[in-house]
């Protein structure tokens, strides 16, 4: 084995100079980022100095750090005159808060959704996407509106 090393050692360095090559390019030199382009900001330097200035006069007032930040009352949902929307299979605390936000509190609200202020609620729910036609809230606020509990709980059982 010695002797085939010594009598090719030329052709061993030469091909881990390739391997090494190769390898550098695969993993480094392909992987740069260019950036190409030549966006400029009005607050960058050399910029127009009445563009930058006006930039400036018109951006928000920084916050002073000895200034406290008003904090927003969390309005309770009892305050929302409305209806209990966890009543309705699907909905939860948190989701019934979407809704409030959204302006629905009622169940003939949701008993009079269309197809389309379904599709238009529904893309505002986030990770609820989709439970609107899922748990058929439609129908279960019909009920609830209409004070159908029997009828309500012969088609989705037990409140």
């Amino acid at each position: 084995m010695m002797e085939l090393v010594e009598a090719n050692w030329i052709l061993l360095v030469a091909a881990l100079l390739i391997g090494l090559l190769v390898a550098w390019w695969i993993f480094a030199a392909s992987r740069k980022t260019r950036v190409s382009g030549d966006r400029r900001d009005v607050l960058d330097e050399g910029a127009d100095p009445a563009t930058r200035n006006q930039a400036l006069i018109d951006s928000a007032a920084a916050a002073r750090a000895d200034t406290p930040v008003p904090i927003p009352q969390a309005i309770p949902v009892a305050a929302a005159a409305g209806d209990d929307l966890t009543r309705i299979k699907g909905i939860g605390p948190k989701l019934r808060d979407v809704l409030v936000s959204l302006g629905v509190t009622r169940f003939d609200q949701i008993a009079g959704w269309s197809d389309e202020d379904i599709d238009r609620i529904d893309a505002r729910l986030g990770r609820f996407e989709g439970r609107i036609r899922r748990d058929n809230w439609v129908e279960q606020a019909k009920l609830l509106a209409a004070g159908d509990t029997a009828g309500y709980e012969n088609r989705f059982g037990r409140l």
